[in-house]
């Protein structure tokens, strides 16, 4: 959405003016991206504070209308300048004080509007999602040196690892594979997997297809312990236009949940190995799962246009089964099938979530 599009939404949502379905979308979009929430609570103090100097100006101006009135039928006299000048301060002090409050307020507000609007310049029309972050290490650093000793020990990242790139996976097999984007991994010297517990696994990679931008990781680490079940599935035929979707991923250092829908059944350019979808993404989901209503594994996120907030692209998950397939010959996959039952599909939102949420890893690639 264009900067100008977003404020003008924001004081749409704040007046009233939005129809129902525009509404709820908004409130949707303020729960799932936190800034669009600082922004809406900035804009309507801003508001609020305007309308409150508005409600005074013209109770002065009546004020003032009233004295003239009544200085012309002769019923009070004029002050001399002087003093007219001292107690119309004296009298409107407070009228200044907002108006103080107002020139404060409105710079926060433009200020926090024009970092909101200006966080990263476009650069491309298609971003991949992956997002730098630096070294294990380096994230970890304390001003006690012995915490930082302690923490190096616990982490399993390699010792003066240089800054990496990070995204989301997710678990394909019960044993450790685990399904990402091929951009995440590239070129990568060791990976590292981390859950939503804070819990690091050491990863390989087995499998890389940059045609359509897939990779499986095998997690080769004795602390793991096996899954007995996944209770998703993963849905070779896709999702329906305007089906309803949500994700989970990992743009920052815990796992964010989002909502959207089937935008278009192709991707940029008309590309039909990727799908279209009408959700928020930033860096860090690439490599994170697309579920439908169902908790059924419909793609990948990998890619976003940049121009226009909401157009994320994700590779249909029938590529997952097409990687399966062209990997068969690595005795690392074995007789491995993929889930094709969902046991979550009656489940309300937040329950499915509860029961996925394990299965969903930070990717950090050295």
């Amino acid at each position: 959405m264009e900067e100008l599009q977003m404020l003008d939404a924001v004081e749409r949502y704040i007046r009233g003016e939005m129809n129902p379905q525009e509404k709820e979308y908004f409130e949707q979009l303020r729960k799932s991206n936190p800034e669009v929430d600082q922004l809406v609570v900035a804009h309507a103090m801003f508001l609020n504070q305007m309308d409150k100097y508005g409600e005074q100006k013209n109770f002065k101006s009546v004020l003032n209308e009233v004295h003239t009135n009544l200085v012309e039928a002769g019923e009070i006299k004029e002050r001399v300048p002087q003093a007219k000048v001292i107690d119309l301060f004296r009298k409107n002090k407070k009228v200044w004080a907002v108006a103080a409050s107002i020139a404060g307020i409105t710079a926060l507000t433009i200020a926090g509007t024009v970092s909101y609007v200006s966080q990263k310049e476009n650069t491309a029309k298609i971003e991949q999602l992956d997002r730098k972050i630096t070294s294990a290490n380096d994230g970890y650093k304390k001003t006690n040196d012995k915490l930082n000793e302690v923490t190096a020990i616990i982490s399993k990242a390699p010792q003066n690892a240089p800054i990496i790139f990070g995204g989301t996976g997710f678990l394909i097999d019960v044993k450790g594979l685990i399904v990402t984007n091929a951009h995440v991994v590239d070129h990568a010297r060791s990976v590292i997997v981390q859950n939503n517990k804070q819990q690091e696994f050491r990863a390989k990679t087995i499998y890389v297809n940059e045609a359509t931008d897939i990779a499986i990781l095998k997690i080769s680490d004795e602390d793991f312990k096996p899954f007995a079940t996944l209770p998703y599935a993963i849905k070779k035929t896709g999702a329906d236009l305007g089906e309803q979707l949500f994700t989970l991923g990992y743009p920052g250092e815990s796992l964010v949940y989002n909502e959207g829908y089937m935008s278009a059944k192709t991707g940029n350019k008309g590309d039909t190995m990727t799908c279209q979808i009408g959700i928020f993404a930033n860096p860090g989901n690439s490599g994170g799962p697309v579920f439908n209503k169902y908790g059924e594994v419909v793609g990948i996120i990998n890619t976003r246009q940049l121009q226009a907030e909401g157009v994320v692209f994700a590779v249909t998950a029938k590529n997952i089964f097409r990687s399966i397939d062209a990997a068969k010959e690595d005795t690392t996959f074995g007789n491995l099938k993929l889930p094709t039952t969902s046991s979550i599909k009656n489940l309300d939102r937040p329950q499915q979530i509860k029961k996925i949420e394990d299965c969903v890893f930070m990717v950090k690639s050295y």
